[in-house]
């Protein structure tokens, strides 16, 4: 069944939420940590306090402050580890090659985004379709607009003034409902680059796509499903 491929179903309080069965793997020391307002966390955080028992998703790692956070409001949190399962199913090869292979995109959607239709409320998708090529990145996408309901909420989030080809990796941590604890894992390879016009083709099939300013290297925007 669907809920058997939950990675984290969090509904406990936060002193016990991950449970034995979730996956629990070695993470690096963070290099440095940023504290960060953030606007579109906070008019993401505006809409769901106006309702109770929401389905939220999280394609970030587990990690206690978004789960403490979002279940002290009445939330129930799904956590993917999103990039943990695009590591781990197409591996460290080149991967404009291994995310088009049909077998290993085959395998990557059977442990990943395996929900209803129209299951979540909201969902919070940070960096990761940086870290994505373009048709798995088209695919992925496609698989969010059919799990998140109509008139959802999505925060992602998008580097901007990239040098080079790679960008800091960060864990989003909730600080509270206008703050954002970025914590660095080291540097990333970027397979694309968005500016405005490419990330509002990305949600082109939502209702509405709203960007916000912010004096560092993120973009953020806050779409409507």
């Amino acid at each position: 069944m669907w809920k058997d491929r939950v990675r984290s179903l969090f509904t406990s309080p936060p002193e016990a939420v991950i449970p034995a069965s979730a996956p629990i793997r070695a993470v690096a020391k963070p290099v440095r940590e940023i504290l960060r307002h953030s606007h579109a966390l906070e008019q993401a955080l505006h809409t769901l306090r106006d309702h109770q028992g929401l389905n939220i998703l999280d394609l970030g790692e587990v990690n206690q402050a978004n789960v403490g956070f979002l279940t002290s409001l009445g939330h129930r949190l799904y956590s993917e580890d999103f990039l943990h399962t695009v590591d781990s199913v197409f591996g460290e090869g080149d991967a404009e090659t291994t995310q088009s292979s049909p077998a290993r995109v085959g395998d990557f959607f059977s442990q990943t985004l395996q929900f209803p239709e129209s299951h979540f409320d909201a969902a919070l998708l940070w960096d990761t379709f940086e870290y994505l090529t373009k048709p798995l990145m088209e695919r992925v996408m496609h698989r969010l607009t059919e799990v998140v309901r109509p008139g959802g909420v999505m925060l992602a989030c998008f580097h901007a003034e990239v040098k080079g080809d790679s960008a800091p990796q960060y864990s989003y941590r909730i600080a509270d409902g206008r703050s954002l604890q970025l914590a660095v894992r080291g540097e990333r390879r970027m397979l694309q680059v968005f500016n405005n016009r490419s990330i509002e083709r990305v949600f082109e099939n939502c209702s509405s796509v709203k960007f916000f300013l912010s004096r560092d290297s993120l973009r953020e925007v806050i779409v409507r499903r």
